[in-house]
This record gives C-alpha cells, sequence and structure tokens, in this order.
C-alpha cells in the first residue's frame, strides 16, 4: 500500500459507525465514504452518482456482465436468447460470468478474436453490432492482465453508442498506467480496484452511467443506489480515493519510470536468454501495452518449473495460467493469440511497481538464464 493510502485507512479505522446509519456516528462515516466518491469521480472525470463501490473487481465485473444482461432482457422483452459479445482474452473474473450467463440464461456467447499481439478488431465488433438487435452487451478489458496489451476502448465505446448497445470494460489493470477519461470515454460500465494501484485488498468500484439500468446482484439494504447492497467499508473506501489520486496525479511519471525498468528487462532477457520471445504488442515505446508488463515465453520449459526457480532466488512472477487440481494448463490468452499449448506453457509475466529499481532488474537478469537452463533440463529428462 501506498503510505498516503495507509495513514487514510488508519485514520478512518479510528472511528466506528456505519455510512447507512443515522446517528452522528454514521453521518460521520457517510462523510467519508461521500467525500471519497467525489473525489474518485473527479479524478476520473465522471459524476460522483457513477461511483458504485464493491469489494473488488471480480465483484464489479459480476456486477456489470450480470446486472447489464438481466436489465437488456428486461427491455427487450421477446423471450430471445440473447448475445454477449466478449473478447477470448478476458481475465476471468469477465470470462467466468459471461460463460455462466451461456450455461444458465441462455446466452448466445460470441467470442471476440485477438491477432497475434492480443488485440481485438473493431471491424470484427462493428459486424457483430449489425444485428444488435439481440445483442445485451459487448465486454472488451481496457489493457490485457497477461501479456498488457492495450485495446482500442474508445473506439469499442463509440461503436457500442452507434448500434445502441451497452459497453462495459475492465480496466482494473489500466488504471494508473495509462490516461483514463471515463467522461470522454463514454462506457455504460467500467470497474477498477483498489490494490492494483497501492490500495488496499477488498474494495474496488464499478464505475456506471447513471442513465444505464442494471438489474442488481446483490439484495440487501438498498445500498449504493440498490445497485450494490451491503455495508459500505469507509476506511477501505477512504484509502482507495487516496490511491485512486496518486495513480491519477502521477499517471505520467509513473508511466515514464515504468516503462524504463520493464525496457531494461526486456533488453536483458533477450540478450541473455536464447529463443526467449516476448509476447504482446512489440512496441516498447507508445502506448500499444502496458509500461509495466513484459511477458514471455521460453519454449523447451514448464512455466509453473520456471516460477518456482526464480522464486526460490527471490523473484516473484507469474505464469498467469490458471491451475487445477495441480496440473498446469495452457494461458487462454496466449492460446486465442495463436500460440500453440507447449509454448504457451512455457511462458511468464513480469510485471513493475512503484517500488521497483533497476537493482530488481538486475536481480532478475541474474537469475533467469540458468533458471531457464534448469528448467528446460528438467522437461528434456522426463521427456528421455
Amino acid at each position: 500500500m501506498l503510505p498516503a493510502a495507509r495513514a487514510a485507512w488508519l485514520a478512518a479505522s479510528e472511528h466506528l459507525g456505519n455510512p447507512s446509519s443515522l446517528h452522528a456516528s454514521g453521518r460521520s462515516a457517510r462523510k467519508v465514504v461521500e467525500e471519497s466518491r467525489e473525489s474518485i469521480a473527479a479524478d476520473l472525470m465522471t459524476r460522483p452518482s457513477a461511483v458504485i463501490f464493491t469489494a473488488g473487481g471480480t465483484e464489479a465485473d459480476n456486477l456489470a456482465i450480470k446486472g447489464l444482461y438481466w436489465q437488456r432482457q428486461q427491455v427487450l422483452g421477446n423471450g430471445e436468447p440473447l448475445r454477449v459479445l466478449a473478447s477470448a482474452i478476458e481475465h476471468h473474473a469477465v470470462l467466468d460470468p459471461v460463460g455462466w450467463l451461456g450455461e444458465h440464461e441462455g446466452a448466445i456467447i460470441e467470442w471476440l478474436e485477438v491477432d497475434h499481439d492480443a488485440r481485438v478488431s473493431t471491424t470484427a465488433i462493428a459486424q457483430s453490432l449489425e444485428s444488435a438487435a439481440n445483442v445485451a452487451l459487448c465486454t472488451v478489458m481496457w489493457a490485457n492482465n497477461e501479456v498488457g496489451t492495450v485495446e482500442p476502448v474508445e473506439r469499442i465505446a463509440e461503436l457500442c453508442r452507434e448500434f445502441g448497445v451497452p459497453f462495459h470494460t475492465d480496466a482494473v489493470q489500466a488504471l494508473g498506467q495509462v490516461p483514463m477519461n471515463l467522461g470522454a470515454l463514454g462506457a455504460d460500465a467500467v470497474t477498477i480496484s483498489s490494490h492494483k494501484i497501492g490500495g488496499p485488498f477488498g474494495v474496488g468500484a464499478l464505475i456506471v452511467n447513471p442513465a444505464t439500468g442494471f438489474t442488481p446482484v446483490l439484495h440487501g439494504g438498498g445500498q449504493e443506489r440498490d445497485i450494490r447492497s451491503g455495508t459500505l467499508d469507509a476506511p477501505a473506501i477512504a484509502a482507495f480515493a487516496v490511491a485512486v489520486r496518486h495513480a491519477v496525479d502521477q499517471q505520467v511519471m509513473h508511466a515514464q519510470h515504468l516503462r524504463q525498468l520493464r525496457n531494461e528487462l526486456v533488453k536483458g532477457v533477450l540478450a541473455t536468454v536464447p529463443g526467449a520471445v516476448l509476447n504482446g504488442d512489440p512496441d516498447l515505446l507508445d502506448g500499444g501495452r502496458l509500461p509495466a508488463n513484459a511477458h514471455f515465453s521460453f519454449p523447451g520449459c514448464e512455466g509453473d518449473s520456471l516460477l518456482m526457480l526464480l522464486d526460490a532466488a527471490g523473484v516473484d512472477c507469474s505464469t498467469g495460467s490458471a491451475c487445477t487440481a495441480g496440473i498446469p494448463e495452457a494461458s487462454h490468452v496466449l492460446l486465442a493469440m495463436g500460440v500453440d499449448e507447449r509454448t504457451s506453457r512455457a511462458s511468464l509475466r513480469f510485471s513493475f511497481g512503484y517500488p521497483s529499481t533497476s537493482a530488481d532488474v538486475d536481480r532478475v537478469i541474474a537469475a533467469l538464464p540458468g533458471a531457464v537452463d534448469r528448467a528446460g533440463r528438467s522437461v528434456s529428462s522426463r521427456s528421455a
């Protein structure tokens, strides 16, 4: 957590009070919540009434996907199955609720394909929207969490408005790394999360167009304009607002810092690890990929083995893949990009944050060649 966010959390946590209560302590907590709401809205250039607090990105994504689908079902009211347009590279917080709608609600799911850089085609989206009468919503993430590719969300939002289809984007990875003006974007729903920008875990928000209807997923006390019931966590929300302010104010400087470190790592890895492949948008200078992201494939290795070897060397990284019952699975993102299954399972994501330094980059570059060699020999011995 950012020191300022931690200080805000501690200060707010010293005071009791349910923000929904009418007594003085409750009104004091409500003041913290509403001031935080106004702060976040101002920083993201939207209206305070658009900010709906949730327990994090996953809840916000579920609220957006299911809430928009069910509301659209009521509006269209023809009883026919509705279509959901979703990119094939979404985070599981979007991927799974979209799949759930297909399995349990009879939704017709159209997975939007991506190119080798993991970028969706706006031409393909326009074609899917031409028969928009039975489209419930379109959801495309702002930036991919595995390979860092930034998607053309401005154009997608424009297309959805043109055809009258609600548009949702998961912006959890993008906030603080790319410029963000939600008023100009004009999406119906945008997901953000606190812990990705130096705030506490367990709090996030769905930024909604107040004119767009949502069917609630949670029912209870009617908090957050009846869109999301549940007692609000005032200390976490206060810290979240501080983190958003920092993310927006420092975005340009932060992106420059991250991009420099990322590019040092990419240069070092490609120079010291034979056969290493950089995944995602290859342009490391413009806004085509997140500045904090470097994603590589190391053919001939198992990503999970490589991860544990690096972990032993004090390096935290991620395979970006799911693991069920101890069985490693290929990344759905890389498969959608056209990468073969074996190479997909030989991939790692490296990410940078506020405290990252050049010394961290040097440590990774020093540890990686030996780890790749050992992981490759392990695979070869099992194959033999």
